[in-house]
């Protein structure tokens, strides 16, 4: 049982990869690639551009299709609409429609999620706090920095409560001050049970999952609590157990 899990809730695979594997051309993408994602856990998976990383999201999510293995989803295998809702996921490429404002862009993808009118006037407002966007709400998408685009596709992920959050590079672009409290709400989510699995370049963040997975070559080349594969690898970070795991 993990030990974030809120007392007495009840354990649940959220997540279960097996074996998938992808290739393009004749490159492999995803190859044997396998893990379990549970309820109140935090996962990260780390590696370069290209290692395979959103294309194991689209795999996952019924975007793309692989060639062999399994993905279950909330026990489903996707493209599943009935579970849609309980799934937030933030893709790499913001898709916001950009003539609208940041409320708007709320509301329309609040709606989709099945959320009544009243929840949504409370949920919008406090996912627009946890990103600092509340003074941007009603200005078009169109005149967003780039790291904006990345807070307002967070905010839309964490509407309605989803039991597993995908986030795929969330912190792009995002300060290091702003990035801290994102990290905080993901924790305090974690801690409420929420499955979070999210990919990034940020070694520190890597730092504070749960589990980490090295992806390389579209191989997961080590999966383990940071503590155990800095130790594994007798190193002080996992920026260190990256290095050191990519040169065997």
């Amino acid at each position: 049982m993990s030990k974030h899990s809120p007392r007495g809730m009840q354990m649940k695979t959220l997540l279960h990869l097996q074996d998938l594997q992808k290739s393009f051309a004749y490159q492999k993408v995803l190859d044997h690639v396998g893990f379990d994602l549970q309820t109140g856990e935090i996962i990260g998976l780390i590696g370069p551009s290209g290692a395979g990383k959103s294309t194991m999201i689209k795999t996952m999510l019924g975007m793309e299709k692989a060639d062999s293995g399994m993905a279950l989803v909330l026990d489903h295998t996707m493209p599943n609409r009935q579970i849609l809702g309980d799934i937030g996921y933030m893709a790499q490429s913001d898709a916001l429609y950009e003539a609208l404002s940041g409320q708007e862009n709320l509301e329309f993808f609040g709606q989709l999620k099945g959320l009544s009118k009243k929840v949504l006037k409370d949920e919008t407002a406090h996912v627009a706090q946890v990103v600092d966007l509340t003074e941007h709400l009603n200005k078009d998408v169109s005149g967003y920095s780039g790291g904006m685009k990345r807070r307002l596709s967070l905010a839309i992920a964490l509407l309605g409560n989803p039991q597993l959050l995908i986030l795929d590079e969330p912190t792009v672009g995002i300060d290091p001050s702003l990035r801290k409290r994102i990290w905080q709400e993901l924790i305090a989510l974690r801690d409420k049970g929420v499955g979070i699995l999210v990919t990034t370049h940020v070694m520190d963040e890597a730092e504070l999952t749960d589990k980490v997975g090295l992806l390389l070559g579209g191989k997961i080349i080590a999966f383990d609590t940071p503590k155990n594969l800095k130790e594994g690898y007798g190193v002080s970070s996992i920026e260190e157990v990256f290095l050191k795991a990519e040169g065997e």
